[in-house]
């Protein structure tokens, strides 16, 4: 007959195997709430002075454009160009800010726990931009 490995290590000073798995569950649940409220953030890049300005979400998603009356001076292919550079900067503006605040949030909660979902960026996971929170 084989021995529960885990036999014996409960009660006083030992180990609850139980309390450790509720444990285990309520920090998932806060983690994973964490992560709704995040990817429901907005965060705006700027740049011309906010002549262009970018939303994303919390997640890194493309939410929006805005230009301002004047950003194109004209509709040739060196302005049009300019304007797409100007509209990129913008949202890898927004995007370092979003990558910064899901690290500013997640990081305390992930605790460097790898494999944890939504953890990309944080220790044991791979970096912002990589494929993780949905960018």
């Amino acid at each position: 007959m084989t021995q529960n490995p885990f036999e014996g290590m409960g009660g006083e000073g030992g180990f609850d195997m139980g309390a450790l798995l509720q444990q285990a569950q309520a920090m998932q649940e806060q983690l994973m709430e964490t992560q709704k409220r995040l990817a429901e953030a907005v965060v705006t890049g700027s740049v011309a002075g906010g002549a262009v300005n970018v939303t994303v979400s919390g997640t890194g998603d493309l939410v929006g454009v805005d230009l301002k009356e004047g950003v194109l001076e004209g509709t040739d292919a060196d302005s049009l160009a300019e304007l797409g550079d100007l509209v990129v900067a913008a949202y890898r503006d927004a995007k370092a800010q979003a990558d910064r605040n899901a690290q500013d949030t997640l990081g305390p909660l992930a605790g460097g726990m790898p494999g944890m979902p939504g953890t990309d960026g944080l220790p044991g996971g791979r970096t912002p931009g990589s494929g993780g929170f949905g960018f």
